[in-house]
């Protein structure tokens, strides 16, 4: 087999697992928005967020938890939809992106994502946590493209 065979193999096998590793990730952590613990977990990146603080003044906390539980489930499916309709896995690729600059712009907001106490601010367990987005805004990238391209041989 030649390497270039080999090379457009291993790219459309690393775009799949991408793809469906983005959607197992969205669902899986939309799933735990409805969860008590997960509520506590997400209070203090959210309330230290200026887009979503007067959101959870307005709705309470568990409520904003589920929303972006079912903003996550309804991307994941989405993302996923891409063999069926790519201009829908498009969109959720591209709402996915703006999620996760969203999430990331936590890392400026939350002062427990950083430990200062140790010289130079350093990552705290929030803030790499945090961190990981920085991938999933990639794999989201990547997935839009790949989707619209699909969309466009339609």
């Amino acid at each position: 087999m030649e390497m270039h065979r080999i090379g457009k193999i291993v790219h459309s096998a690393g775009i799949s697992t991408i793809r469906y590793g983005l959607v197992v990730n969205l669902l899986e952590i939309g799933r735990i928005k409805f969860e008590d613990y997960e509520v506590e977990n997400i209070r203090p990146l959210v309330t230290s967020s200026p887009p979503l603080s007067w959101l959870i003044a307005r709705l309470g906390e568990k409520k904003v938890a589920r929303l972006l539980g079912v903003t996550e489930i309804v991307l994941g499916s989405l993302i996923g939809a891409k063999p069926i309709a790519p201009r829908a896995s498009a969109l959720g690729s591209l709402a996915a992106v703006g999620m996760f600059a969203t999430t990331l712009s936590f890392l400026a907001t939350t002062p427990e994502a950083w430990q200062e106490t140790r010289g130079e601010p350093k990552l705290s367990l929030a803030g790499q946590f945090l961190v990981k987005d920085v991938v999933l805004l990639g794999a989201s990238l990547l997935t839009a493209a790949d989707a619209l391209q699909a969309a466009e041989r339609r």
